[in-house]
């Protein structure tokens, strides 16, 4: 059995180490604390431990409790870094009322860290597994997943992975993608006196907006994926015109797609292709640019897979009853480890307040996900 007080005293000294990602949020310290934290700990837990560095300040946190060779192997894998704490009073010093721990990043996800890792202190105090479990605490995933691109770049591997997300104990099989794009549409300065002389760019994305609502209503009467159902575009900022009193020469327009199985980067540049195409057949004088930027493809992982099966028998050994199977909307690392050939699930304890001013993890929670990680461990791995 693992102690709940021994899950308060990990998260709480998780969450008092600031690990906010500075490519979202310039000053922010990055992931060195607290994956030199985290490498003290598996290395004083008995497992064999180095640090990757992807560049100054950012690191990942490596551990791997070896097992004997016959079993299959299973990683565990986890963001350390964080968004910002804009409007949160107190945001690294965690705060326990009614069985929820409050700070930054509690739920999205230390608290799935500090189930993994005591679950993985707790399995090296027992006999040996047959296969490894591969603990990877990873930087960047909250901007571009550097940490993990990194990870299975120098040849990291397990036959399985479970990504601890916040999904209130539910095993997560399938999420959605996404991409970025940017529409600049071109007009004409001139003086805003003058329309004969001009032609107004802002005026032309405005068509472009149109077609964008079009496409939503297509994706929506769509068939959409048997589970994650159907993608959706939205536009996220919009910027154009150089001052009141002039024709705006160009207008840019940045978009997100969100991606079902079967959609990528590809699918968005040929819709937006054929928006371009569509509006400048309608008037020669419309003229537009698309660059299609990041972009992540969707994870889905068969549920009758060896993981997602193993780790619903680990759940119902735990809890007492069954683990819903189900999806998130939002975007992991999973999809990654999934698309390098190791199939993936997410589960991790839930709570509130993704990415807001007052974020939670529920208690019980994180000790039941360090239960479950170890007894899935035990079933995946062998004994």
């Amino acid at each position: 059995m693992i102690d709940l007080s021994r899950v308060m005293e990990v998260l709480s000294q998780l969450v008092k180490i600031e690990s906010v990602n500075p490519d979202l949020v310039p000053g922010g310290s990055g992931e060195e604390a607290i994956a030199r934290h985290l490498a003290q700990s598996l290395q004083s837990a008995g497992l064999e431990v180095r640090l990757q560095e992807l560049s100054p300040g950012r690191l990942n946190a490596i551990g791997v409790l070896k097992g004997s060779g016959a079993g299959r192997s299973l990683m565990l894998n986890g963001h350390l870094d964080t968004v910002g704490v804009a409007g949160m009073e107190a945001p690294f010093l965690p705060r326990i009322e009614n069985g929820l721990l409050y700070g930054r990043g509690a739920q999205d996800m230390k608290g799935g860290v500090a189930a993994a890792l005591v679950a993985v202190a707790t399995l090296a105090r027992e006999p040996r597994l047959r296969g490894d479990v591969v603990f990877a605490g990873v930087a960047d995933e909250e901007y571009k997943s550097a940490g993990t691109r990194a990870l299975l770049a120098s040849g990291v591997r397990a036959d399985a992975a479970i990504v601890m997300e916040p999904t209130a104990l539910e095993v997560v099989t399938a999420h959605k993608g996404f991409a970025w794009a940017e529409i600049e549409t071109l007009g004409r300065a001139a003086h805003g006196s003058r329309p004969e002389e001009g032609l107004d760019a802002i005026a032309f994305m405005g068509r472009v907006l149109v077609e964008i609502e079009r496409l939503q209503e297509s994706l929506n009467a769509g068939p959409g994926h048997a589970i994650l159902g159907c993608g959706s575009i939205h536009a996220s900022l919009i910027s154009g015109g150089q001052e009141l009193s002039s024709y705006p020469a160009q207008c840019r327009l940045n978009l997100e797609r969100r991606l079902v199985p079967g959609e990528d980067a590809t699918t968005f540049n040929g819709e937006l292709q054929g928006i371009i195409t569509k509006l400048t057949e309608q008037d020669p004088r419309f003229q537009a640019r698309i660059t299609i930027g990041y972009s992540a493809q969707a994870l889905e992982t068969s549920r009758e897979a060896a993981i997602a099966q193993a780790l619903a028998r680990a759940a119902k050994s735990v809890m007492g009853h069954e683990a819903p199977f189900g999806t998130q909307s939002f975007w992991t690392d999973a999809a990654l480890l999934s698309q390098a050939g190791i199939p993936s699930v997410l589960f991790g304890p839930g709570g509130a307040g993704l990415h807001s001013a007052s974020e939670y993890v529920r208690l019980d929670q994180v000790l039941q996900c360090a239960e479950t990680l170890a007894a899935c461990a035990r079933d995946f791995c062998g004994t």
